[in-house]
């Protein structure tokens, strides 16, 4: 195989990783910024923190920054500003694939990264403008988010060598998580000692330099690529010849009604309900019923995702030299990898919610939750280009666009569940995304394949790898 280090697929792998980071970014930094963007006296009342726990001793409070304007949203409208994102996001996944794969990934993602940025850097201008401008301005952002994923998974089916996938795509979508990790302490460090606009300002300009770079030295396939050396076009070329389709019409009904594109829809849908619901609930967990500042300990919001980071790196590795060293068959490396990243975290998210209020140990069960989940980045979540390598764009919109579900339902079903901030409402709250994602990985591990579809390939002789 052709060295790995400065190739033009490496390459692409740390550039898309940076745009990821960003994409991330953009996306959770409205929720720091929130807490601070909105009177204190409209937040929920301070009775309602439920007395299980006692109080901890606040962190030694620095002099912060005022001059930000506040707005005086209530709870409900606060839900609708934090949700309006995935309005937009639900809309563009399978136009998304679907573009990718007439236009291609690299224009595609590019513009959804430049998009979203531009709108970040409207953001102040939209919240004081009013909420009605701020939540079409995060809808927008949602829009433009919506092509990321099916755009990348496209420019990666003629790309990535299929023993490379998982190393190649984990390196690519960790970013995300690395995204979360820096941007919850920084941004909250922003609002502390300048003023949340800042939030705004920083990642959106960081976003458009990130585009100029993009544009410039990523080209959509190997043989378009500028700089790529002989050999490496020739290795990526040879390995993918016989899984690619040459059909120019995407095979909508087989593919509808293909059984392991349902297992990867289960799963993906599953998974996100436990990541979704501990994204948005988790500082409200920390400091309604352990009563721990989130805010104050941003460090401690961002510890699961950079355990789940380094999961996500780690775990690619280790599938890839399983199926190419060890001759696991794909199916199996997939099917191991989801049976460990879901069931995993569902035991511990359960285990979190009985240990009373030890708030090292539950920071501890919820960091082992949340990092146990990045084995499902080498198991269904790059399953698409094992059994579908031309459509991986299209049906990773399909598989996303169910996924983004749980971003809208799971965090309200919670909020409701959870009106007197009991411990035993909580358990409930876990309860619900530890059975949800069991099924999700039984579905999976019944009915998932690592074989490249008939559908998929026109006619060509099927290719076992």
């Amino acid at each position: 195989s052709v060295p790995a280090c400065c190739s033009a697929r490496y390459n692409l792998a740390l550039l898309a990783c940076f745009g990821f980071f960003l994409l991330y970014a953009l996306r959770v930094n409205l929720s720091v910024a929130l807490v601070d963007m909105v009177e204190a006296n409209t937040s929920l009342a301070k009775n309602v923190t439920s007395n299980v726990c006692p109080e901890h001793s606040s962190t030694i409070n620095v002099p912060r920054n005022t001059t930000g304007e506040k707005y005086s949203w209530d709870a409900d409208t606060q839900g609708w500003i934090l949700g309006s994102f995935f309005y937009g996001y639900i809309i563009t996944q399978i136009p998304g694939g679907y573009l990718a794969s007439k236009i291609g990934g690299k224009l595609l993602l590019g513009f959804g990264i430049f998009g979203t940025s531009v709108f970040t850097l409207l953001t102040p201008l939209a919240a004081d403008l009013g909420v009605g401008y701020l939540i079409a301005v995060r809808a927008l952002e949602g829009l433009g988010e919506g092509v990321t994923f099916p755009a990348m998974h496209s420019i990666w089916s003629s790309w990535a060598p299929p023993l490379e996938r998982s190393k190649l795509l984990s390196i690519s979508y960790a970013g995300a998580q690395l995204g979360t990790v820096v941007s919850l302490p920084l941004s909250g460090l922003i609002c502390y000692y300048m003023n949340w606009v800042y939030v705004f300002y920083i990642f959106g300009a960081l976003g458009v330099l990130w585009w100029f770079f993009w544009m410039f030295l990523v080209s959509d396939t190997p043989e378009s690529h500028k700089s790529i050396s002989h050999a490496e076009r020739e290795y990526i070329l040879s390995s993918l010849k016989d899984q690619l389709s040459t059909q120019k019409s995407v095979p909508w009904r087989p593919m509808l009604e293909s059984l392991p594109l349902w297992a990867i829809v289960v799963a993906h849908f599953s998974y996100n309900w436990t990541f979704y619901t501990l994204l948005t609930l988790l500082p409200t967990y920390m400091k309604e019923i352990l009563r721990f500042d989130a805010q104050e300990n941003g460090f401690l919001s961002a510890l699961p995702y950079f355990g789940c980071w380094l999961c996500i790196i780690l775990s690619g590795q280790i599938a890839d030299y399983l199926r190419e060293k060890q001759n696991f068959s794909t199916v199996c490396v997939r099917k191991c990898f989801t049976l460990v990243g879901m069931i995993g975290p569902a035991v511990f998210l359960v285990a979190a919610g009985f240990i009373g209020c030890n708030y090292a140990l539950a920071v501890a069960f919820v960091t082992i939750s949340t990092t146990l989940g990045g084995f499902c980045t080498s198991g269904y979540s790059i399953n698409h280009l094992d059994i579908a390598p031309s459509y991986a764009g299209i049906l990773l919109g399909i598989t996303n666009s169910f996924a983004t579900i749980p971003g809208m339902v799971g965090p309200v079903i919670a909020k409701n569940l959870t009106h007197n901030n009991t411990v035993g409402e909580w358990q409930m709250v876990f309860y619900i995304a530890a059975s949800i994602n069991l099924f999700g990985a039984i579905f999976f591990a019944l009915f998932a394949s690592g074989e490249v579809q008939d559908w998929a390939v026109s006619g060509y002789h099927l290719h076992r790898n």
